[in-house]
């Protein structure tokens, strides 16, 4: 992991600096994160890179998770659909499959910080426990795209959101009607980690082999975990449609999390459409693997994400920040990173996307320019020490509900 000060070569000492002052301003102040899992997704690759840096900073914080079987794990997932607004069965049953593990997890979770932030729906009736800690601020932090959410489930979330202090969502378009404050935060890709920092070519050639894929043909590479809102069956098809005109092979990559039971449905669906075509790879990539999605993406020549629904999409990010050339889906966070034309091109179909992936293909030079493009963009807007800031303002502002903050 890296220190602190390490990032100065990115970012320039000035925001250290401020990362420092902003830290010594939460002095006495503990700051509790909980969800749902400690690996897999988002969420949890986040707090593993910044919980450590916030305590080198001085910032007394911990991280601690629900405890949820399988029932209810296979509900929050139909909630976390449903959510994004796909269309799901949600029965009353699941409510109380919810509420039943949630009333455990009221019991058992020792909630004891200054600031509680709780992490998406799964530990969100935690907050019940709110007047335990006198003058504790709970928020409830927002990952998923809630633009146009299932009523039944929304509702049913609602009276909890109510009783928090403030609500943080990823892009404007989440907002919502909210009796609280609500504050907008994008997420972050950590530079320095596994995942993101540069590697030599020997590294990359190496994970190539390993996983026997030829270096002199165009790839093209989704990396995500298999979900049926990341849309893998659409990516085959954008890439059967390229294929048509250009040779090239296709890699889906991506992990699962223990908060998702659905993802080895969809990897064993997956596999199926994929056939027996020799050029596309569909990869397993188990959770601990950075060096090798790093590899994966540095080796590829157009990144796809063909998101149905995204929360933010750091797998946009992570490929930005190595400057390459992005085709990704108009959805949730994905347009504030991809400005179309500029920092990668935008799709809203299966046709859209192989259209943009063979004008990327086609065009090398116009492909480099967009990802240098891009590179810059993560580097002003989407890294970790911005993303450290606002949070920090984010803590400090709820002990001074009369000002205005805008994050």
């Amino acid at each position: 992991m890296a220190k602190i000060t390490e990032y100065e070569s990115i970012v320039g000492p000035h925001t250290i600096e401020e990362l420092k002052l902003l830290a010594g301003k939460l002095q006495g102040k503990l700051i509790q994160n909980i969800n749902s899992t400690a690996v897999g997704g988002g969420v949890a690759e986040i707090l593993n890179r910044m919980v450590p840096l916030l305590q080198e900073l001085g910032v007394d914080t911990r991280w601690d998770f629900i405890k949820g079987g399988e029932d209810f794990f296979n509900v929050t997932k139909k909630f976390h659909n449903a959510l994004h607004g796909k269309s799901e069965e949600i029965t009353p049953q699941m409510f109380e499959i919810f509420m039943e593990t949630s009333q455990r997890n009221i019991d058992e979770v020792k909630t004891i910080g200054n600031v509680v932030f709780i992490h998406d729906p799964q530990p969100i009736t935690l907050v019940k426990k709110k007047t335990s800690i006198p003058d504790s601020k709970w928020i409830w932090r927002c990952h998923i795209d809630v633009s146009a959410p299932d009523k039944q489930v929304w509702n049913f979330l609602a009276p909890f959101i109510h009783q928090y202090d403030a609500a943080v969502f990823s892009s404007p378009n989440f907002s919502q009607l909210l009796p609280i404050r609500q504050f907008l935060i994008t997420p972050s890709i950590d530079p320095l980690s596994d995942k993101n920092k540069d590697l030599p070519q020997e590294t990359i050639d190496k994970v190539l082999e390993k996983y026997h894929i030829p270096a002199d043909t165009p790839i093209i590479t989704q990396i995500s975990r298999f979900d049926y809102l990341k849309d893998p069956i659409g990516v085959i098809e954008a890439y059967r449609l390229v294929k048509k005109r250009i040779d090239c092979q296709l890699i889906i990559a991506g992990g699962t999390a223990t908060d998702d039971p659905e993802s080895t449905k969809v990897f064993a669906e997956t596999k199926e459409v994929a056939g027996n075509d020799a050029d596309i790879h569909i990869l397993p990539i188990p959770s601990g693997s950075d060096i090798e999605i790093n590899a994966l993406q540095r080796a590829s020549d157009v990144i796809i994400q063909k998101s149905l629904r995204e929360g933010f999409g750091l797998t946009v990010t992570e490929a930005l920040w190595k400057a390459k050339p992005v085709v990704a889906s108009g959805t949730g966070g994905i347009p504030l990173q991809v400005k179309h034309k500029y920092s990668g091109l935008l799709c809203h179909s299966v046709a859209g996307a192989a259209f943009a992936i063979k004008q990327l293909l086609n065009s090398p030079e116009y492909a480099k320019r967009l990802g240098k493009n891009g590179h810059e963009h993560i580097k002003q807007n989407f890294l970790l020490t911005r993303h450290l800031k606002d949070y920090m303002l984010l803590f400090l502002c709820m002990y001074h509900p009369e000002d205005i903050v805008y994050l």
